[in-house]
C-alpha cells in the first residue's frame, strides 16, 4: 500500500471510530473497566451524609470541626490489543475482510481508552509474536498501532494463540485489561486462556465472515485452508454439503464459547459484514 493511500485509510477510520468511541462507547468502557482500587483525593468539611469511617480524626482534632477523607479511583489502567494477523483474516466478504474489520475495533478500543487516560499497547502474532507495542499514551500512537495492524507484512501464515499469551504475560507485569481479537484458527487454547485470565483480565473478540458460516450455492468449487494451502473441491450445490458445513461451523463457535466460559472470560461473535456498535455495547454492559 503506498504511503498516501495508507494515510488516508487511518484517517478515515480515526474518524469514524473515534467518533464512536466518544459518543458511542466512552460510558460503557468506562462502568465496565474499573480502576486499580481508591486513591486519596484531599480533606474536606464533614457534611451531613458522610460515613463516620472517612472521618480524618486527626484534622478534626486540628480544626475543632469535623472533616472527612474523600477518595476518588485510580482510573489509569494498561490495554492490550493482542491480534492475530494471519493469513485466515485475510479473508472476508464484499463489505470488509476479518483483518479490516479486526483494525477498526482496534481503534474504537483504543480511543475509548485513551478517553479514560488508560494506556493502549498492542502486541501482533502469528505463529510467533510479529510485533510488540508497549503502552502509551496519545493519539499519535493510537494511529501508530492502526498503521502497524493495517500494513505489517508478517513472517508466518498460521495461529498460536498459547504462544501469543506467554508472551504477553512475561512482558506486561502489572494486571492489565487484554482484548484477543482473532478467528480462533487454533487448538488447545483453554489454559492458556486460563492462565492468562487470572493475571490479567482478557475479553476475546471472535471474527468470523458471512461465507465460513453459510456455504454459497456455487456448484463445485475449491475450498482452500489459507493458512496451510490444503485444498478440497466441494459441490456447493449440495443441500447436504450447505447443511454440514453451517453445523461444523456452529458446533466450532459453541465448543469456543464453553471454553470462554470455563475460561472465565468475556467474549462476543462478531461477523464481518454486520454492525458492531451493538454487540461491543452489550459486551460492556454485561461486565
Amino acid at each position: 500500500m503506498e504511503t498516501k493511500d495508507l494515510l488516508k485509510k487511518v484517517r478515515k477510520i480515526e474518524i469514524k471510530t473515534k467518533g464512536l468511541s466518544s459518543q458511542v462507547f466512552s460510558g460503557e468502557y468506562h462502568s465496565a473497566f474499573k480502576g486499580r482500587g481508591m486513591t486519596f483525593a484531599e480533606v474536606r468539611e464533614y457534611v451531613h451524609g458522610d460515613e463516620v469511617r472517612t472521618i480524618d480524626w486527626n484534622v478534626t482534632a486540628r480544626f475543632g470541626t469535623p472533616h472527612v477523607k474523600v477518595f476518588q479511583e485510580e482510573r489509569e489502567l494498561t490495554v492490550m490489543l493482542i491480534v492475530d494477523i494471519s493469513k485466515s483474516n485475510l479473508i472476508g466478504s464484499d463489505i470488509q475482510t476479518k483483518k479490516e474489520l479486526i483494525t477498526e475495533l482496534c481503534a474504537v478500543i483504543a480511543f475509548s481508552a485513551t478517553q479514560n487516560n488508560d494506556k493502549i499497547g498492542a502486541l501482533l502474532f502469528t505463529e510467533d509474536t510479529e510485533l510488540f507495542i508497549e503502552p502509551a499514551k496519545g493519539r499519535k500512537h493510537i494511529l501508530r498501532i492502526i498503521r502497524e495492524v493495517l500494513e505489517i507484512k508478517p513472517s508466518g501464515k498460521g495461529t498460536n494463540i498459547p504462544e501469543a499469551l506467554r508472551h504477553y504475560t512475561n512482558a506486561i507485569k502489572k494486571r492489565s485489561i487484554g482484548f484477543i481479537l482473532s478467528d480462533f484458527e487454533d487448538t488447545n487454547i483453554e489454559q492458556s486462556l486460563k492462565l492468562a485470565n487470572q493475571k490479567h483480565d482478557l475479553i476475546a473478540l471472535n471474527i468470523y465472515d458471512k461465507n465460513e458460516k453459510d456455504l454459497p450455492n456455487l456448484g463445485y468449487v475449491p475450498l482452500v485452508d489459507i493458512e496451510t494451502g490444503k485444498q478440497q473441491w466441494i459441490n456447493t450445490s449440495s443441500k447436504k454439503n450447505r447443511t454440514t458445513y453451517k453445523a461444523n461451523f456452529l458446533k466450532k463457535q459453541g465448543e469456543l464459547n464453553t471454553i470462554f466460559k470455563r475460561s472465565g472470560i468475556d467474549f462476543a461473535h462478531l461477523q464481518t459484514d454486520r454492525p458492531y456498535t451493538s454487540s461491543l455495547i452489550n459486551l460492556f454492559k454485561n461486565r
